[in-house]
């Protein structure tokens, strides 16, 4: 297995875990009730199935980022909404340059991985400054993200 599928799977069973213990401990707590003041007309026309925008599934935004990186989209998924607990600062651009780069260049520097770059950014780091810690001068950084980004907009533009 490549050593980027060994980490979303990592990362997804350590979110499904966070996850079942933050629903154990919300579960457990008081409940809590919350009044609500109406901001809108009564006569306005509430949300339906025949007028709401339909929902996307959220694990298809990653859909060509997953096959660009040989994994499944649900898993991708699940590792973003872990890492997202880790560092709720993350973003989905951040998050998927970080695999993007990790993919590029783990097999030149095996330094260089999605855990340690999120981890890095976790720690209030430029993706620039990461990349540069573990080991590449400020040009390969640049360049890196760069090609990471061109790699991101491809598998977008394949998966529509």
């Amino acid at each position: 297995m490549k050593p980027i599928t060994n980490a979303v799977i990592g990362i997804a069973v350590a979110a499904s875990l966070t996850l079942g213990v933050a629903s154990a401990v919300q579960a457990q707590a008081k409940p809590t009730t919350h009044a609500r003041t109406m901001s809108h007309p009564s006569n306005a026309k509430p949300t339906t199935p025949s007028n709401a925008a339909p929902k996307a599934n959220s694990s298809d935004s990653f859909k060509g980022i997953a096959a660009k990186l040989g994994v499944m989209p649900d898993a991708l998924q699940s590792a973003y909404e872990a890492a997202k607990q880790a560092n709720p600062k993350l973003s989905r651009g951040q998050f998927v340059s970080a695999n993007m780069v990790a993919h590029n260049l783990s097999s030149k520097n095996p330094a260089i991985t999605t855990e340690a770059i999120l981890s890095g950014l976790q720690s209030g780091k430029s993706m620039g400054q990461t990349l540069q810690g573990l080991g590449l001068s400020a040009k390969e950084a640049e360049d890196a993200e760069r090609q990471a980004r061109r790699d991101a907009a491809e598998a977008q533009r394949a998966a529509q």
